[in-house]
Order: C-alpha cells, then sequence, then structure tokens
C-alpha cells in the first residue's frame, strides 16, 4: 500500500483514529450513526437535534436568500452580527465588547478552537491542559499543532475535576488551558472554584485560557458564569460559542470566538487561511436570534431539562447508572450493572438488544485511560419528546 504523508496521520492519531495498519478510520459517531441507520434504531448517539430552530431565525435566513446576500462577507464577519454578539456577551454577562476589535465570526465553533490552537500554540515545548473526557477535535487539533496534550480527570459521579489533580496539570509549558463548559460529554457544569483555579493557575503560569462554551444557554440548575467575567480572566481568555446549539441550527456552522484585541487579530491571521468566511444569508439570522427575547433561552433550557429528566428516568428504569446532567446535551449512564465491561462493544451491540444507539464514553479519552471510564455510555437528549419516549420504551427490554 502506498503511503501518505503528510499531518492528518497526527491528527488521526491525535484523536484515537488511527488504526493499526496505519490507515485512518471512521468515527465511532459515524459508525454509530450509519448503525442506526441499518437497523433502524433509535439514534440517541450523535449530538444535534431532529427539530427546527426558532421561525423567526428560520425566516431571517429565507429573507437574506431572497434578497440577495449570498456572495462572501467580511473576514471578521458581518457588522450586524458581530454587533449582536456584542450585544449578547453584555445582556447576559455583563462582559463589554467591541464588536470591531474583540469579535470575530467562525465557521462554527470547531474552525474556532482549530484556528485558536494552531494560532497560539507553537510546537513540542508547548502543552495543552484538557479535561478529561474531552470533545475529540480537541485533541486531533493540538496534534495539528505538534503540541502536548495534557489531561485532567473528570470522574463519577458529578464529574468534578479534583484542583489538585489540575494544579499539578498546569505547568509554565502549559500555554493553553481548554475549558468546555458546560461539558460535552459528562454535562457536567464547573464550579467557580474551579474556574477561578483556572484563572489562578493561567495568571502564574502566564496561559491562556481557552473556553468552549457552546451549551451556555443549555445549562439547568443555575446560571452560566463565563470565566471571561472573573477578575483577572479577560486578558488572557478567549471565549468560544455558536448558533448551532442555542437556536438548533448546527447545519449552519455559524459560530464566533471573542476576547482581547491581540488575541483575537492572531487567530484571525490563522482562520483567514482556513474558511476565509462561510455562511453569508445564515449570519444576519443568528444576529436575529441572539436578539430574541428572553423568554426563548429560558424555555430552551426548560424543554431540554424536562427532556434530560424523561431519558435519565428511563435509563434507570433500564437498569443504568445515570449521572444527571447540569447542561448540554447529554446523559452519561453506566453499563457496568447491565454486564457490561467494554462500553464499545456494548454500544455496538445495543441496536441488535434494543433498538437504539449511543456512543461509549471512551470514544472521548486518551487511549491509556480508556480503562477509567470502560462501562459509562453517552446518550443525547437533544430529541423530539416522542423519539426519547419511544427510545425509552425500547431500552426498557434490558431489566428483563
Amino acid at each position: 500500500m502506498r503511503k501518505i504523508p503528510g499531518a492528518w496521520r497526527r491528527a488521526a492519531e491525535g484523536a484515537g483514529l488511527l488504526g493499526r495498519d496505519g490507515t485512518a478510520v471512521p468515527t465511532i459517531f459515524a459508525e454509530m450513526s450509519a448503525l442506526a441507520t441499518r437497523t433502524g434504531a433509535v439514534n440517541l448517539g450523535q449530538g444535534f437535534p431532529d427539530e427546527d430552530g426558532p421561525e423567526e431565525v428560520l425566516e431571517a435566513a429565507r429573507s437574506a436568500i431572497a434578497h440577495g446576500v449570498n456572495q462572501y462577507p467580511p473576514g471578521r464577519g458581518m457588522p450586524d452580527l458581530l454587533q449582536a454578539i456584542a450585544e449578547h456577551q453584555h445582556r447576559f454577562y455583563g462582559v463589554h465588547l467591541d464588536p470591531q476589535r474583540h469579535v470575530l465570526v467562525t465557521t462554527g465553533a470547531t474552525e474556532a478552537l482549530a484556528a485558536a490552537l494552531l494560532a497560539l500554540v507553537d510546537g513540542p515545548d508547548d502543552e495543552v491542559v484538557v479535561f478529561e473526557p474531552y470533545y475529540d477535535s480537541y485533541a486531533a487539533c493540538v496534534a495539528l499543532a505538534r503540541a502536548r496534550l495534557v489531561t485532567v480527570p473528570l470522574r463519577q459521579p458529578d464529574f468534578q475535576p479534583d484542583l489538585d489533580d489540575l494544579r499539578r496539570a498546569v505547568t509554565d509549558r502549559t500555554r493553553i488551558i481548554l475549558v468546555n463548559d458546560p461539558h460535552n460529554p459528562t454535562g457536567t457544569v464547573f464550579g467557580r472554584e474551579t474556574l477561578e483555579e483556572v484563572v489562578r493557575l493561567a495568571e502564574r503560569h502566564d496561559a491562556i485560557v481557552l473556553t468552549d462554551e457552546v451549551y451556555e444557554h443549555l445549562v439547568f440548575e443555575a446560571v452560566h458564569t463565563p470565566i471571561a467575567t472573573l477578575p483577572g480572566a479577560w486578558e488572557r481568555t478567549l471565549t468560544i460559542s455558536s448558533a448551532g446549539k442555542t437556536f438548533a441550527t448546527t447545519g449552519w456552522k455559524i459560530g464566533w470566538i471573542s476576547g482581547p484585541a491581540d488575541l483575537i487579530d492572531a487567530v484571525l491571521a490563522v482562520k483567514q487561511f482556513l474558511t476565509y468566511v462561510s455562511g453569508g444569508p445564515f449570519q444576519p439570522a443568528i444576529a436575529t436570534g441572539l436578539r430574541l427575547p428572553d423568554g426563548y433561552f429560558t424555555d430552551a433550557a426548560a424543554s431540554l431539562r424536562a427532556k434530560r429528566d424523561l431519558l435519565g428516568e428511563g435509563l434507570r428504569h433500564a437498569g443504568f447508572g445515570v449521572s444527571t446532567p447540569r447542561g448540554s446535551y447529554f446523559t452519561v449512564a453506566d453499563a457496568a450493572p447491565l454486564g457490561a465491561t467494554d462500553a464499545a462493544e456494548f454500544c455496538r451491540a445495543l441496536p441488535a438488544r434494543a433498538g437504539v444507539v449511543a456512543i461509549p464514553l471512551t470514544a472521548f479519552v486518551s487511549p491509556e485511560h480508556r480503562g477509567d471510564y470502560a462501562t459509562l455510555v453517552r446518550f443525547a437528549a437533544c430529541k423530539r419528546v416522542d423519539v426519547i419516549e419511544d427510545a425509552v420504551a425500547r431500552l426498557a427490554v434490558l431489566a428483563g
């Protein structure tokens, strides 16, 4: 077989997708979604909604297309969306942003993460600290940047970090502390003590804090606290979010990153050579979404909380041990009470056993730590109520 050189190998290996024969293998998400299609199973694996977002947002996109907003938008993003993002940050968190200097529109949060890591990490002497389990693109992008991934474990039942573990992980080699809050895949929301310790350690070791806050409006028990609002955090923090989760428009890929002008300029220097720009007619639509009344955001969180409760009750009835999430789309369940010893094999067998697809938590863990999460499974609650009810009814067969 012809050997193909290039950085792809680092990305695949970083994400745990390099096969024993040296070829790239599909993600577990692709595998499980294909299995759902092939078997007719209810897909609670991949985290995308099965309902459209608010009509005002959809109509704004249709109107933009009809009125010729179909060419390249400005490189930093359309001025109205930049302004809407700044308004949103002030409205919900009291953060004052200059929309022309402190905000950059990206092709989803994923591009913002990639551009920030590629811009601000510079080779094997740099380290990026993440909480584990972690969203799989983190490891791939850190590998592309030739840096070293350092993990801080999150453990059941509440998936909060041990602050001593965090202190040991952050050193003078740490270039970025990457925080996903609310957290995918565990659904945890970090306590203020953890966030303050992140800021303190970043200041002590001159690191940058990069926060992935795409689930910011899907917090169930409290109000979201952006790290950038904490004392001493602003000058070294980049905040990422996106429209996909908040407005059920994951396919539009409209994200943004905000922070100090010098850091945003550094990210832009890389981002402009990735996609350059994207989503012309969707940008004014998301500006409309960000200006929706407060009731939209509170209702969205309440609706997902009800779905979380419905799913959690069904999982417990089926025999799983359940960690109740405090935010995000996801619920983590322990399949050990059902006899599982390997989450991946359990998930591959689940469609035949119960007609439901889920994702093993080991897909979000570095290979050397998979044993610590060997029987944990992630279910997505971002589906219609009738779909969750169908899944819960199917899973009941596991109870015997």
